[in-house]
């Protein structure tokens, strides 16, 4: 019950973000329960987005107290150098240092599931493909002229866009390998889906305590409707 409600709100929040879009996405198998997957996808985070992007809107000790992880496991998963226990995640890398490498500062990750729906950030870190005319070699097929270079090329390989002609313009219909990474596609798909897992718990972790409490919530509301009811028939037996 409380996957498909999870799956539901997270599933309703992508179609809002990718509406208009011109682009169809891939579905993400989101589920913030899968405890495992979650991890995972905080060494992903840690490994291969921690340098540039932050998550500044939550601690490592909700994770550890969350995931059931105490401070030498964090540390040896996401909470590297001199980070204390009690702060947020900050980004290796400074804002003015970013600004000079990239021309724009990297946004902080807290809260981009809850805002463009794991739909939408599955099928974007899955959409690059080569551009010699962007500055890094790379374009993104759902965020067009993004300026971020494709940090997981080593894990899927390189991709080259597909071109059909649409009203009479060659427009990009589809991605194809052009190389092979260190993963296979299945494996590959899999460990985006565990960083979007991830991204979904930074934004919104409360779901892991909300959502299981919701069902009895539910169940004692059913049981005080029905409680009414037989208290209404007691009340209004006697009047014709």
């Amino acid at each position: 019950m409380k996957k498909a409600l999870t799956i539901l709100l997270l599933c309703s929040i992508s179609v809002v973000a990718s509406a208009g879009s011109g682009i169809k996405l891939e579905h993400a198998d989101a589920d913030v329960f899968d405890e495992l997957s979650v991890i995972r996808g905080a060494g992903y985070f840690a490994n291969y987005c921690l340098g540039c992007h932050g998550l500044k809107q939550i601690r490592y000790s909700r994770i550890g107290k969350d995931l059931k992880m105490n401070e030498t496991q964090l540390r040896e998963l996401i909470q590297f150098g001199d980070a204390r226990i009690h702060e947020t995640i900050q980004a290796a890398m400074t804002p003015g240092s970013a600004i000079s490498a990239f021309g724009v500062s990297p946004p902080d990750l807290s809260l981009v599931v809850r805002s463009r729906g794991a739909d939408w950030v599955y099928s974007y870190l899955k959409g690059f493909y080569d551009d010699p005319k962007r500055p890094f070699g790379v374009n993104n097929i759902v965020a067009p002229n993004v300026a971020m270079p494709n940090v997981l090329w080593e894990l899927q390989g390189r991709q080259e866009p597909e071109f059909e002609a649409v009203d009479g313009k060659q427009e990009i219909v589809g991605l194809k390998a052009a190389t092979h990474g260190r993963m296979k596609p299945r494996e590959f798909d899999g460990a985006i889906n565990d960083l979007v897992n991830f991204l979904a718990y930074v934004g919104e972790p409360s779901v892991l305590h909300r959502v299981p409490l919701g069902k009895y919530v539910i169940a004692f509301l059913l049981f005080l409707t029905y409680l009414f009811y037989r208290l209404k028939k007691e009340y209004w037996k006697d009047i014709d």
